[in-house]
């Protein structure tokens, strides 16, 4: 393999790695009604593919190209769902199932969390169930208060497509700026 394949080798793992991580944030963000933001990457994404595309169909007597093609698909969905998950966009919905709502719920309203409290019944007797909205990026924190308070806390997280969260009123009476790449339109 004389230098230039090596480096076309290279370039094309790479330009797959940034087309597919692209993709992966991409199809988020349609998931999450983030329309413009999805536009944007669709763009970018689509530029860098038929680039790539190109360069290995034109050159159909280096195989080693198809190889390039295929590593960099596969590293680029590890790595995009890597970013993907770093960058945390949008927001849950928590329910946190305990017997101690009580204390559960004033320690997360001293953290500034807006909680809902729902009594259940289960077949092993009373528990409250707590809803807490929260931006995705503070879900591992959340949990890991709710587990500190409760050990057998139970936890469900669910994604929410829709939300007004980041238009919402904080607590302490400040009006949040929305954050419009964020929300969904």
């Amino acid at each position: 393999m004389n230098l230039t394949v090596f480096a076309t080798f290279c370039l094309i793992v790479l330009a797959r790695i940034t087309d597919v991580s692209l993709a992966t944030i991409r199809m988020v963000s349609v998931v999450q009604g983030r329309r413009g933001f999805a536009a944007v990457l669709g763009f970018f994404e689509a530029l860098v593919f038929i680039s790539v595309v190109a360069k290995v169909l034109l050159n159909m007597n280096q195989p080693v190209y198809a190889l390039a093609y295929g590593l960099g698909f596969a590293t680029g969905t590890y790595l995009g769902m890597a970013i993907e998950q770093r960058l945390a966009f949008g927001t849950q919905l928590v329910f946190l199932l305990t017997p101690k709502g009580p204390d559960l719920a004033e320690v997360l309203r001293a953290g500034d969390y807006r909680v809902a409290e729902l009594k259940g019944q289960t077949r092993d007797g009373y528990l409250t169930i707590l809803c807490v909205e929260i931006a995705r990026r503070q879900a591992t924190k959340l949990i890991r208060i709710a587990s500190a308070v409760d050990e057998q806390c139970v936890v469900i997280v669910n994604d929410i497509r829709r939300s007004d969260l980041a238009r919402r009123i904080d607590p302490k009476g400040n009006e949040r700026k929305s954050l419009w790449f964020l929300t969904a339109r």
